[in-house]
This record gives structure tokens, C-alpha cells and sequence, in this order.
């Protein structure tokens, strides 16, 4: 029988792969963050980390690892309206409306790392629909302003999925510079 409970595999390779970028002792929120995958990645390595989930059950797994809070992301008003964090962390979820939240929820020099199912994924398995597949080079559009350091989009196997992945930074305002007087 599969485990209803999301996010109770290893943390993704990609996520594991670029978690370097993220500011050391930074603040990192897990988005869909399930049992806690990615907030106890983050939090053996010194994070400070806040997991956002809808099921109550992944948030009482989730707990353990830092900040776990119960909300509705999709039909609510989003829990961090003042918050910025160092890391927004997105693995296996889409909702459209909520891209400009999260790339606003990254602080100066904060770092996304996104990665969900893609078009083409429905010729292979579920998620199959629309709705809930990235289209060719959407997470590009949506991460214009942000550096994009790594991006990806196409077919893996082990299990046989289409993903498309981004890590995109907020670059911090440059200091400006003083003209000394002549």
C-alpha cells in the first residue's frame, strides 16, 4: 500500500544538489512542504526552516523539523505576508497563482529552488493534467528578474517522469558607490 502522506521520500537530488546557495544559517521556507522532507535537509544543516501544508497529518510529521504551519495556500490568504526568507524550497507542486508570492517571499540574495512535473508527464503517469504540469519554459518566464544559475526541462527515469526545475537567485542591491571629492 503507498503512503498517502506526501514528502516522505529522500529530499530531491536537485534540491541536495544546489542547497549550497542558500545562505548559511538562512531561513528557508518548504513549501507543500508534506512530512518534512526538505525542512529536515535544511535543518540538520543549520537552517532555520518554516514548512507550509494543508493535511494536518503533514504538518504534525513535519513539525520535528522547525515551523510547521497548517494553511490553505491555494483558497486562504497567504500565512507570511511580511516575511521574507532565504531559501523558498518547491518540490512536486504547482499552483500558478502563487509564483509571484513565492519570488516575493525571497529575500535579497534568496535562492528558489523549484522543482515539479512537466508537460509530457501525462503520457507516463500522473500528475496528468494541465492544471498541475509546467508548460515548456514556464519556470523560465516566471523567473525573469531573478539570476537563473540551473534550469532543466525534460525526461527522467526511476520513476519515468517530465520535470522541469529551476534555481533562480535574488540578487542583493549592489552598495553604491561614493564619488570621492576632488
Amino acid at each position: 500500500m503507498q503512503n498517502p502522506l506526501h514528502g516522505t521520500e529522500p529530499p530531491s537530488l536537485w534540491i541536495q544538489k544546489w542547497a549550497h546557495l542558500v545562505a548559511p544559517q538562512g531561513t528557508v521556507l518548504d513549501v507543500a512542504c508534506g512530512a518534512g522532507r526538505h525542512m529536515q535537509f535544511f535543518a540538520e544543516r543549520g537552517h532555520a526552516v518554516t514548512g507550509v501544508d494543508r493535511l494536518p497529518q503533514a504538518i504534525e510529521a513535519a513539525r520535528p523539523w522547525g515551523h510547521a504551519l497548517l494553511a490553505d495556500i491555494e483558497n486562504g490568504p497567504w500565512p507570511f505576508p511580511d516575511l521574507t526568507f532565504d531559501a523558498v524550497v518547491v518540490t512536486h507542486y504547482l499552483w500558478r497563482a502563487l509564483l509571484p508570492t513565492l519570488l516575493a517571499s525571497l529575500a535579497p540574495g534568496g535562492v528558489l529552488l523549484y522543482e515539479t512535473f512537466a508537460a509530457g508527464n501525462e503520457t507516463v503517469g500522473k500528475p496528468s493534467r494541465a492544471d498541475f504540469l509546467l508548460q515548456p519554459g514556464e519556470l523560465l518566464r516566471v523567473c525573469q528578474g531573478l539570476r537563473v544559475v540551473a534550469y532543466e526541462d525534460g525526461y527522467l527515469d526511476d520513476p519515468a517522469r517530465f520535470i522541469q526545475r529551476i534555481v533562480a537567485v535574488r540578487e542583493a542591491p549592489r552598495a553604491s558607490l561614493t564619488p570621492y571629492p576632488l
